[in-house]
Order: C-alpha cells, then structure tokens, then sequence
C-alpha cells in the first residue's frame, strides 16, 4: 500500500489519494515468487521468462541494464535449484563476472571479462538465483553526473546512485532481487528514491571480494527487493544466518529519533515523514525517544568524505595515473582531492570514526533503544539526470559500519517516494530487518 504525505493535511498520511497511473507493474516479490514455487504453481524457468518479458517491455525507457543474455539466463534457469530459484538477479556492473562483461561504468573496462564472479554473486547462484544481467553504475561507484537510468515514478527523475540501475530494475518490476554496493549513501538513497526496499548490511556481513573498490573502509555490498521482508529473505539465503522477517512478530522495537546535525537540509515532506512515522510507532505501542548528535559523532560524520576521498585515491591509483583521460572531470578532480590530503589529516579521521563507532554503541546502551530513525535521504528524488542526490543523511552510517534499512511505502506530494531509515547496532542485523518491517506494517 502507498501512503502520500501532504503537508496541508491535518494527518500527513493521506490514503484516499489516488494512486497515480503508470506504466509500470508493481515491484515483484521474491517470497511470492519462491512460495509459487516451492507450491508447484510456478517453475524457476517461467519465473525468469517473466522477468525477460518484463525487461524487453520496460527497459528501453529505464535504461536499468547494461547487458542482458536472455538464452544464458534461460538455460542457468533449467538447471537452478535452491531457495533463490527462480529469481531473477541483477548485479551492479561493479562486481565480476563470470558470464558477463564487468565494464564499472568507465571506457577504461571496455569488453572487460574477469575470470571469476565476485564472491557475492557466487553465494546467489550458489543459492539458486540466475543473473539476468549487470545494471547500471557510475563511474568506477564514485558519485559522478549521471545521465542514463531513469526513475520508474517519474522518468524525468534521477533513480540516485551508485547502485541506479540495481535500485529501477527492482522498482519498475522487471526483477525480484538486485545486488548494489555503498560507500557512502549508494544503496540506501536510491532505494528511498526509487519506493523499495535496500539494505546495507553491517559491514564484511557480506563478501566485496570481486568488487571495485573504492574505500576499503566503507565499501559494503548491499541488497534491493520490493519489501522488507523480501530483503530479508535475499539476505538470509547470501548469508546462511536467520534474517528472515516474513511470518514473525517480534514485537515493538525501542525506537530513537535522532535528528543529524545536517536535519535543515531535509525537505518540509521527508522531517513530516520522520515526524509521523515515530508518531505511528508510538500509537502501535513502540518506546520512542528523541536523541541528539553529539559531538563526537559529527566529527566521525566530518570524517567520511576524508577517508572516501584519500582511499579513492589509492584504490583508483592506476586508472588516475594511467587512464586520466577516460575520467570524467568529477572523478578526476576528486581523485586528485583525495591524493593531496596530508596522510596525518587521513590518521586523524580514522581515529575520529572510531571515537564515534565507540560512542554510537554506548548511545543505544545509555537511551535504551533498539535502533534509530532517520531519513535516508534529504527528500524525493531531485529532477533531472545529471545529480545522482546528496548522501548527507547516510554517510554517517556508513562509516559506523551498522546495518541500515530504507523503508518503502510513504510517497509525497509529487506521487515519488520518501524513504525512512532503520539503523540498528553494528552486528544486530535482524534487529535491523525486525525493527524495519515494524516500520513498514505501521506505514500501511
């Protein structure tokens, strides 16, 4: 169920509002898709001919893929087996590939062919899921202009980014599951801006090896489905631990409201949307409690963009030196950034993220909360191609390392999603994905 905000409401959730038309189907669940399954009603083959049929109907105008292989993934789909059967993947053209070209968004990997798969795409075949194709990333996962996915609410809007294509395919129902890859707000954001679900597990939760790095520190591989529940489950068969969400109650979860240092930069719908969610919560019985940022954890925020950008310079140390050319001026330009700041400068801000990774865990200790509520992003998704949005509101999450999951389901005045954030304490993944799926009941 969609739940619109208007801010000239006496209530900001505002139900009665028609749904907008649209030209595409509603995301596909993967628990409906693997309970037709397991029943006999559907076989792992005609699952992955819809999501064909569905990405020759709907792609030419997302521009979610970069490649596709329709006879490869029909014959993977003949020999699947596995709680992932059936479903069809999409992997971030930033993780290897076996079977597929891996080209990172850059002229540099043109018609690149690795040997392997990332180790993350492995477990998911592992577990029976076929790789339809590799979807859309920017340059190299650095957060340059970007001119080519389109959102499905709204096609003249950006899907966000870095993970664009993972986060539409999913949203514009060509696909069940997609993997993507955070470094700063890369899954969160544009699963908010695109109405799914994305989760950015606690981090080396799951493997990056295959994965282009771009800060070390921070990459984390992340995961889009339709819900929370359909999240966790893509999550709990990567991962062989107990994530799954569907059939449960856990609860109510001790929820802390915490308004970022940067919460001004939030849009008037997305601080109504955090406002009233906890307000929800609250009536449905959940313990709320507003938090302030310390100071300690600002300076870990300040830190970030320090540690993104001096790693970047040493990950992408060759491409810089070699391929500067192939660079956009963004990437470019951010790469010289990162190789003049002063190594003492990178030190201060690796021992500042600790302090704050320190100071976090001691907050869910001494206000009693389960997880915290926050946006995961300043707003809707910005019009235009050529900004992929800001990621003021997940860069601190990041560098924390905790699990963190976007909540689909609030829409704004535009008919584009708003999209709230659970962050639980590092390690506290089903934690994280119970307190979500709270949020998500509530919502509708």
């Amino acid at each position: 169920m969609r739940i619109w905000l208007s801010l000239v409401s006496p209530d900001p959730y505002c139900p009665g509002m028609k749904q907008p038309a649209t030209r595409f189907a509603p995301a596909q669940s993967a628990l409906e898709i693997a309970k037709g399954i397991g029943a006999g009603d559907l076989s792992p083959a005609a699952a992955i001919e819809q999501s064909l049929a569905a990405i020759a109907a709907i792609d030419t105008e997302i521009a979610a893929f970069v490649v596709t292989a329709p006879d490869q993934s029909r014959s993977s789909a003949l020999k699947a087996s596995g709680p992932l059967a059936g479903l069809a993947l999409g992997v971030k053209d930033a993780f290897d590939t076996c079977d597929f070209p891996t080209e990172k968004g850059t002229p540099i990997y043109a018609g690149n062919r690795p040997r392997s798969d990332a180790s993350v795409v492995a477990l998911a075949r592992r577990a029976g899921a076929t790789v339809i194709g590799k979807t859309t990333t920017t340059e190299l996962q650095h957060r340059t202009p970007f001119s080519s996915t389109r959102n499905p609410h709204n096609p003249a809007h950006t899907p966000g980014g870095s993970s664009s294509g993972s986060a539409a395919a999913v949203a514009a129902g060509m696909i069940p599951i997609a993997i993507g890859a955070q470094t700063a707000g890369s899954v969160i954001r544009p699963a908010a801006f695109c109405g799914i679900a994305g989760f950015k597990p606690s981090f080396r939760l799951l493997p990056t090896v295959g994965l282009q790095d771009f800060a070390w520190m921070l990459d984390t591989a992340g995961l889009f489905a339709s819900s929370v529940a359909d999240v966790a489950y893509f999550a709990e068969h990567l991962t062989q631990r107990s994530l799954r969400v569907d059939g449960s109650d856990p609860g109510t979860p001790r929820i802390g409201v915490m308004r970022l240092h940067v919460w001004d930069e939030a849009s008037a719908e997305m601080q109504a949307a955090i406002e009233q969610t906890a307000k929800r919560a609250e009536k449905a019985g959940a313990k709320i409690v507003h938090l302030d940022m310390s100071d300690t954890l600002i300076e870990a925020f300040d830190s970030h963009l320090i540690i993104q950008n001096y790693q970047g310079a040493l990950a992408l140390a060759w491409e810089h030196d070699t391929h500067r050319e192939a660079l956009s001026p963004a990437l470019a330009a951010a790469l010289d950034e990162g190789k003049a700041i002063p190594t003492d400068v990178y030190d201060l801000a690796r021992s500042r993220s600790k302090r704050g990774r320190r100071a976090l865990s001691a907050l869910f200790d001494s206000a009693g909360i389960d997880v915290i509520l926050t946006p995961s992003a300043s707003g809707a998704a910005p019009a235009g191609l050529s900004f992929t949005g800001d990621h003021s509101f997940n860069r601190l999450w990041t560098l924390m390392g905790t699990p963190c999951v976007n909540v689909p389901g609030l829409f704004g005045a535009d008919n584009l999603p708003l999209g709230v954030q659970i962050v639980a304490p590092f390690g506290r993944d089903l934690q994280c994905l119970q307190a979500a799926a709270f949020i998500e009941r509530i919502i509708a």
